[in-house]
């Protein structure tokens, strides 16, 4: 059985069946889409303390429902306080132990929780929700690949990561 011819980045599904007069080449919405770790677009939103590179967006790959991509997180720093709009974001732990902060006011009084996750945990991050990211070790990044429900990067900076009471402000 002879091997199936292979794809480069940038072919369509079907490279083996030539484009034909009258026929369009295939389009970004009717092919399969390769992207190779060294091509990750590093021009998304951004937050500072971290990194993120797209993966899959409507502009690497014409996505109109989801985004995906890779997110570092530096040694000893912590991401700015943000959330991402509508968009609901999973998070997939790849390497380090980053820890991920929010407030949660469902009790009597409003308190700041902290996951601390590991190599292969998942978070799931709800629309609107401020958070951000920490990596305490010391030397070590933190990577994180990130799926979004709306197709680019949403992220939306804040001064805090809630709403200070008035006399605090």
């Amino acid at each position: 059985m002879s091997e199936p011819p292979t794809t480069t980045p940038g072919e369509g599904f079907h490279p083996h069946l030539p484009d034909t007069e009258g026929r369009p080449a295939a389009s970004l919405r009717t092919r399969l889409h390769h992207i190779r770790a060294d091509a990750l677009d590093a021009d998304t939103a951004q937050s500072g303390g971290m990194r993120r590179f797209a993966a899959i967006s409507g502009r690497t790959v014409g996505s109109e429902k989801l985004w995906m991509g890779q997110t570092l997180v530096a040694p000893a720093t912590s991401s700015s306080d943000h959330h991402h709009g509508a968009s609901e974001t999973a998070i997939h732990v790849v390497a380090g132990h980053p820890e991920f902060v929010f407030l949660d006011d469902s009790g009597d009084e409003p308190q700041e929780v902290r996951l601390r996750t590991s190599p292969g945990d998942y978070v799931f991050v709800p629309p609107f929700v401020p958070h951000r990211e920490e990596n305490p070790h010391p030397t070590e990044e933190a990577v994180v690949v990130i799926a979004r429900s709306t197709q680019e990067a949403v992220v939306v900076n804040l001064p805090h990561l809630y709403a200070l009471p008035a006399e605090d402000a």
